[in-house]
């Protein structure tokens, strides 16, 4: 799946490109829109966008699970040299388990409390333009199908920006969320 950005000028080219979409074969869990006023989009059978679509959540999440399960393992040793040898075999393999599940756990607990706040990269770059009273559409396409849904909504809404995460913005904003 490829992730175009759609930003439209107003509301009513938002709706007209959300039924075309329909139209094309999208269903709505593929389209999601944020914008200022997500009553009216939800008013008209568009499918508003939500804290999955338009931060860093997700991929926070995973990052928080692939550092937090190691740590957790490194402190179950820790662990186990401070408080002694008195642990057996089994129970020296519980504690690095359980505290690598604690790990996991915690890193993925922390990680979605800092990606809630970090923005997708695209919502970023478009924040302005949002505020302004511009809608942002996020529309999840078959590869195969994105030069069509492309040349489609652009030959029909020439002022829509249509755009998608390069390679190079996904480097720049890795940190902070991709």
């Amino acid at each position: 799946m490829q992730r175009l950005y759609f930003l439209t000028p107003d509301l009513a080219t938002t709706i007209k490109i959300a039924h075309e979409l329909t139209d094309l074969g999208l269903t709505k869990k593929e389209v999601h829109v944020t914008g200022r006023d997500w009553l009216k989009l939800e008013e008209n059978g568009v499918n508003s966008s939500s804290l999955l679509q338009t931060s860093d959540v997700a991929h926070a999440a995973v990052r928080g699970l692939l550092f937090g399960l190691p740590l957790g393992c490194v402190l179950g040793v820790v662990v186990y040299y401070v408080l002694g040898e008195d642990f057996t075999n089994t129970g020296f393999m519980t504690l690095i388990i359980g505290m690598g599940i604690f790990g996991g756990l915690f890193g993925v607990w922390t990680s979605t409390m800092v990606g809630v706040s970090v923005h997708d990269v695209k919502v970023d770059k478009y924040e302005e333009e949002i505020e302004h009273g511009a809608y942002l559409m996020m529309v999840d396409v078959p590869k195969e199908r994105e030069s069509m849904i492309y040349s489609a909504i652009h030959r029909h809404h020439p002022e829509v920006i249509i755009d998608k995460v390069t390679a190079e913005e996904r480097r720049h904003h890795c940190g902070t969320g991709i």
